[in-house]
């Protein structure tokens, strides 16, 4: 057994004040104001996800994919360093950096786990300091363009239970804590020694003895940032 605690986080609501997706392409766009057109097809997969069956996965997908397709890597990454420090320094809660900073000083192996693509969530996890990262992935074309497809499924729901299941699995933690903001959240926040549910209803945990509701409203910035 390993001796480390292990710490999951979720990423947009729980560790940041606001989604975080379309930010990243509204501010991408922005810098290539010759690409801003390409907000007006999205209406069609947002009024078809309106209309129902909601897929979230197929409707990031297709948003990416009309927004940023056939971009090339290098100016995608280049804009998610720069995104990520502002993220970083203007868009967290501050009771998330310190749990965040808590379960550092004691040594615990923390993950950052989110439904969010991997076009930034990696360089958010890098700049504060967490061990690994599991995010959605999308796929590339030969010539090192954005597809914008799914490469792997949605980190989601029962998709983020999975991780969490093989991250127990594999680490096997003394303790494990998992921190959410969503009702979907709530399937893997049962799954460990402590959930920690940010902003959602407390009558949504009443039965779960191994999950409190907090409220995170302050906004903060992490000391290596200030």
């Amino acid at each position: 057994m390993h001796e480390r605690n292990l710490a999951i986080f979720d990423l947009d609501g729980t560790i940041t004040r606001h989604d975080t997706l379309v930010p990243y392409i509204a501010g991408f766009l922005w810098r290539h104001p010759w690409r801003l057109w390409r907000w007006l097809p999205c209406l069609v997969p947002l009024l078809r996800y309106a209309a129902g069956p909601r897929d979230r996965g197929a409707l990031k997908s297709r948003v990416i994919q009309l927004t940023l397709g056939g971009v090339a890597s290098a100016p995608l990454a280049a804009w998610a360093v720069r995104y990520a420090r502002r993220l970083v320094r203007s868009g967290l809660y501050a009771e998330a950096l310190e749990c965040i900073t808590a379960h550092q000083r004691n040594h615990d192996h923390l993950v950052l786990l989110s439904a969010s693509p991997d076009l930034y969530v990696p360089e958010i996890a890098q700049s504060l300091g967490f061990d690994a990262c599991i995010c959605t992935e999308l796929r590339w074309r030969a010539d090192d363009r954005l597809d914008g497809a799914l490469s792997s499924p949605n980190r989601r729901g029962p998709e983020k239970a999975q991780c969490v299941a093989a991250l127990l699995a594999e680490q096997q933690p003394l303790l494990s804590y998992a921190y959410g903001n969503s009702p979907a959240d709530l399937e893997h926040l049962k799954m460990v020694s402590a959930g920690t549910y940010v902003n959602g209803e407390a009558a949504e945990v009443e039965d779960v003895p191994n999950v409190r509701a907090v409220r995170w409203s302050h906004p903060g910035v992490p000391i290596s940032a200030a």
